[in-house]
């Protein structure tokens, strides 16, 4: 037993020893690409010297260092924001801010506030050194294992090439494996054949770039074609011809994928008709309401936004999901309201209608404005809604564009299913077709009028959180949309939800077609005769609502 249990003493010595082992190998692995703070501090201080010559080899040294803080470092003194304090040498970043500068510890991150341009001083570079910073930054960002990162790295050695970019290129083809980063690096090796190449090399070039979109490919070429004394600069014939072949290729693809901006322009501003247009819809399919206060009922909805990131400042990339539910509650109780003290008691009066719900919309602007102020809030774009996704050189899709037309399409599609699925729908699409028979069978129809209104109004205060995400809130939000959205519940058929979606869509990308040549306000003219003519043959819309209160 003695034996057993020394034997199992040793084993257990011996996994305590692998044990302690591994933990040493997976801490230093994971402190490999950073180092102390101190070490870090000493080099990054070798930096600030006066002589150029001393700091080029401090540089050099500096850009091979294994730290994640190397890059940062590097691309703030290649943009004038690396600083330091006088009192005592820290270096830091510096950003200016009105007459002050924010400045923050290029070691630590630590911010220490803001100063006057008195207690900092620059760290001050050449245009050798730019150059020696720009082919550092180039070759750390190229080592990224981020695509995007790489991509955008080897676009910015596009704008300058020489012996030394080609050399990083080359070498950077050998590693490469991402599609779209070996496509811009065999722009870059094709830009250098044109002027360094032999006449098959730079035919081949040229053949190659023919099918880019690639703006530095572009000028490359048109160089090639300028004249200076009635003389061509460029001698061969067969360059030249080629050069003109491929330019002209070239404004194809850019006219083509300029149809496809104009598109998804056209489709996103659609989207927004569509959001603030498919709550109308209902109101104006069931109850016959010409509701002048559904533009107020979008304008709360953004308002709602604006007061949720208000609440929840440190977590605005989930303030749109707190606030789209928010905003269709805040918005329905106050459509539910509406509909319950004015609306019910005219039914029947479409003119007094029209007047009472314009009224409101004025005490609606107005307690805003009492409450916010007249001026305009800012909403903050959450950080995965900013930026955009850059197709190609020339294409590039806003992301909260490309969410919003996401998000109307959700919103049409859980709408859809409402009405078609669930008994509210039901009923909402009985008492639509046939009001006195609804009540006959007995659904109690001024219930369905108020929950109906109810959720067009909150539709209408979804549709106010997506606007905020492109322009600013105030109180006149509303009123930019509630003419956009009438066209878009007459053209597409009243009451008809699919007739909405389609007619959205298909007026707004109208809309952006004619903008470049038309402006945006006699676009807005132009479609409004459209609708105007339409109306004349189709007095019912695209899609006609069916039943005897259609007939009527």
């Amino acid at each position: 037993m003695k034996s057993i249990s020394k034997e199992a003493i040793d084993h257990s010595r011996i996994l305590s020893a692998l044990l302690f082992l591994i933990t040493l190998l997976f801490l230093a692995s994971a402190n490999a690409s950073k180092l102390s703070d101190g070490d870090f501090s000493e080099s990054l201080q070798t930096i600030n010297v006066k002589s150029f010559k001393t700091k080029q080899k401090a540089i050099e040294a500096f850009s091979v260092l294994e730290d994640d803080r190397v890059l940062p470092v590097l691309k703030a003194l290649s943009k004038a924001e690396l600083y330091y304090r006088k009192s005592d040498k820290t270096i830091v970043y510096a950003n200016k801010k009105d007459s002050l500068y924010k400045i923050t510890d290029a070691i630590t991150g630590e911010s220490y506030g803001e100063v006057k341009k008195n207690k900092i001083k620059k760290v001050k570079i050449n245009n050798k050194l730019r150059r020696i910073l720009r082919a550092a930054i180039a070759n750390l960002s190229l080592g990224s294992s981020d695509v995007s990162v790489r991509i955008n790295a080897l676009n910015e050695v596009l704008k300058q090439i020489d012996e030394d970019s080609i050399k990083l290129l080359k070498s950077r083809k050998e590693k490469e494996t991402d599609a779209d980063a070996l496509q811009v690096i065999n722009i870059g090796l094709s830009l250098y054949a044109l002027d360094n190449g032999e006449k098959k090399q730079r035919l081949e070039a040229i053949e190659f770039l023919s099918d880019t979109v690639n703006p530095e490919a572009r000028k490359k070429l048109a160089v090639l074609l300028v004249k200076e004394n009635d003389q061509y600069l460029e001698q061969d014939k067969d360059v030249r011809v080629a050069a003109k072949k491929a330019i002209k290729n070239i404004e194809n693809n850019v006219e083509l994928i300029g149809i496809v901006e104009t598109t998804f322009f056209g489709l996103s501003l659609g989207s927004v008709l569509v959001l603030s247009a498919i709550g109308l819809a209902i109101t104006f399919g069931v109850m016959g309401v010409i509701n002048m206060a559904h533009g107020e009922l979008m304008m709360i909805g953004a308002y709602t936004t604006y007061v949720i990131q208000l609440l929840m400042p440190n977590h605005i990339d989930m303030s749109l999901f707190v606030a789209v539910p928010a905003a269709f509650v805040v918005s329905g109780l106050f459509g539910i309201a509406i509909e319950r003290g004015v609306i019910r008691h005219l039914y029947g009066r479409p003119l007094e209608t029209l007047l009472a719900t314009f009224g409101i919309s004025l005490i609606l602007q107005q307690l805003v404005r009492s409450i916010f102020s007249p001026l305009n809030r800012s909403v903050e774009t959450p950080s995965w809604m900013s930026g955009s996704l850059e197709i190609n050189s020339v294409l590039s899709l806003t992301y909260n564009r490309l969410y919003i037309i996401i998000f109307a399409l959700l919103v049409f599609a859980i709408l859809l299913m409402i009405m078609k699925k669930t008994s509210l729908g039901l009923q909402v699409r009985a008492v639509s077709q046939n009001r006195p028979m609804a009540k006959a069978m007995g659904i109690k129809t001024e219930w369905v009028d108020a929950l109906t209104f109810g959720l067009g109004s909150g539709i209408a205060g979804v549709a106010g959180v997506a606007l905020s995400q492109l322009t600013n809130v105030g109180p006149n939000l509303g009123q930019t949309y509630i003419i956009d959205s009438f066209m878009v519940v007459v053209f597409g058929g009243v009451g008809n939800l699919w007739g909405t979606l389609v007619a959205g869509l298909s007026l707004g990308v109208a809309n952006k077609v004619l903008e470049p040549w038309s402006g945006a306000v006699l676009a807005k003219i132009l479609v409004l005769i459209f609708i105007i003519l339409f109306i004349q043959k189709k007095p019912r819309g695209l899609f006609p609502k069916k039943g005897r209160s259609a007939e009527n």
